[in-house]
């Protein structure tokens, strides 16, 4: 099967398998369009990082350490993923938390985050943070019975008065109304 995905160049197997050239010491992806080894100087392994701890260094042509799935394909995407779990948890909420944190823990500039974010999301990590915060208060708003200071507080905002600017300016009335309007 590896034989046959190799000589086809299927692109199939394209992140799943790796070929290692013995001769050269080098490794590529299935798809990579270099002559083909010699079989007899091939090794099959199921990742890139087996083939470096092999000894075997990426194809030059191929980029093999950027195959489909490894985080260096995934790119910025992984790093922006990252950032809207963080959020979602938390990250920018109360009154140590900021942009220039959030980047911090991703090992990146806020400028850059800022820039990850438009080009992705269309939006800014404060903006999604915000989202972020009226979910998690109008899931506490429709699941349970806890005042207004309370899910604001447990939804992350600083004050309620910041919790009703906000639900008034995305839902277009008071969170209360919300509570009244569910069935």
């Amino acid at each position: 099967m590896c034989e046959r995905a190799r000589y086809a160049r299927d692109p199939a197997y394209d992140g799943i398998l790796f070929i290692a050239v013995t001769s050269t010491r080098i490794y590529c992806r299935p798809v990579c369009p270099v002559r083909q080894p010699l079989s007899r100087n091939v090794r099959y392994l199921p990742s890139a990082a087996a083939a470096e701890a092999a000894g075997f260094r990426p194809c030059l042509r191929c980029r093999p350490e950027a195959a489909p799935h490894s985080p260096a394909w995934i790119g910025a995407q992984a790093t922006v993923r990252r950032a809207l779990r963080l959020i979602e948890e938390g990250a920018l909420d109360g009154d140590a938390a900021g942009v220039e944190r959030l980047a911090e823990r991703l090992g990146i500039g806020p400028r850059h985050l800022s820039r990850l974010f438009r080009r992705y999301l269309q939006t800014t990590p404060t903006a999604a943070a915000r989202t972020a915060r009226v979910q998690r208060a109008k899931r506490l708003i429709d699941g349970s019975g806890l005042p207004m200071t309370e899910i604001a507080h447990r939804a992350g905002f600083r004050s309620l008065r910041a919790f009703n600017a906000t639900f008034q300016a995305v839902y277009r009335m008071p969170p209360s109304a919300l509570r009244r309007v569910q069935p």
